[in-house]
């Protein structure tokens, strides 16, 4: 593995490793619902998503996937630098990506796939929506270009589940990566930091758990998301701090946190994210979420600073 400038495998290291140029990631709408939204679970979704459902920066829905991959590609073009060679992520994020009749599924990632400047496909879901004609339409995709599936785990801890409505165990969780590995698609886990009712320990457990998870001799998470909580207007969870106040953390703790957990995994997988952004006209807390280059700075010194006072210097992970 080569050293990226950072003490864990990134994303960015990964990418470049695998498709041999810079790769960025494009969020489109698929136009789905999720179960826990229209009543087949419950109404209002997970009571920290707002009503974008976790795809607050997607293109708008209502317009073709080729039309959306375009209008993406102009949002990122400033950061293109000339003559470098680069390529796209479709990357399907609002709400549940696999909540749909199959047919409708094909001719949607077909699209994207398709799509010259596309490099791979990632599908945001939940693990109770992937029946077999999904999964055997994603393993026929990832033979034309890769598919990656994200899951949205949070917690391993069913107490912080309900409370968050959450909607499925971790029994689930568990089929959900085993049928996906068994399919040969590789799987990203979400896991949110500071959730109300957790401790440090309880949220180390789920980095523990998510390291050591097997599909056989396999690991079956090939990569991972670090989301800070972020509290949004209009969600359920903006009412629930109100009634039921519960730490916050700072930007400290959270470097700390953040720490923790890549020290934690296993050198293999890949941290596709170590925060996360909630839109400024949305956030209430925690404030100092807003400056993201500030937040990322600040974990990069805790990382450089626990490789320095451990005597590793900067790993080649």
């Amino acid at each position: 593995m080569e050293w990226s400038g950072k003490p864990y495998y990134s994303l960015d290291c990964y990418l470049k490793k695998r498709f041999g140029c810079k790769v960025y990631k494009l969020a489109l709408d698929g136009g789905m619902s999720c179960p826990n939204r229209d009543g087949t679970l419950g109404r209002g979704g997970c009571i920290f998503c707002s009503a974008g459902g976790s795809g607050d920066f997607a293109q708008p829905s209502g317009t073709s996937v080729t039309v959306q991959i375009e209008e993406a590609k102009a949002r990122v073009e400033k950061k293109l630098k000339k003559n470098k060679p680069h390529g796209y992520i479709a990357y399907f994020q609002s709400y549940t990506n696999t909540y749909a009749p199959t047919e409708y599924l094909e001719k949607l990632f077909t699209e994207a796939i398709q799509h010259p400047e596309i490099a791979a496909l990632s599908i945001a879901t939940r693990p109770d929506c992937l029946p077999a004609p999904v999964i055997s339409l994603l393993a026929r995709l990832n033979r034309q270009k890769p598919v990656w599936v994200e899951l949205g785990l949070q917690t391993i801890h069913e107490e912080t589940a309900r409370l968050i409505r959450r909607g499925y165990s971790l029994d689930c969780f568990e089929s959900a990566c085993r049928r996906l590995k068994e399919a040969g698609l590789e799987t990203i886990v979400h896991v949110i930091l500071g959730l109300p009712g957790e401790t440090r320990e309880m949220i180390l457990d789920t980095i523990r758990y998510i390291g050591a998870f097997q599909c056989g001799t396999k690991p079956a998470v090939d990569g991972i998301k670090l989301q800070l909580l972020h509290i949004l207007k209009g969600t359920d969870l903006a009412e629930y701090c109100q009634s039921h106040p519960f730490p916050i953390l700072s930007l400290d703790a959270y470097a700390d946190l953040v720490a923790d957990c890549i020290e934690l995994l296993p050198p293999r997988m890949v941290i596709h994210r170590i925060t996360g952004d909630g839109p400024k006209s949305l956030l209430i807390a925690p404030a100092w979420s807003a400056d993201k280059k500030r937040v990322l700075n600040t974990i990069s010194r805790r990382l450089q600073e626990r490789a320095s006072y451990q005597g590793k210097g900067l790993p080649h992970r």
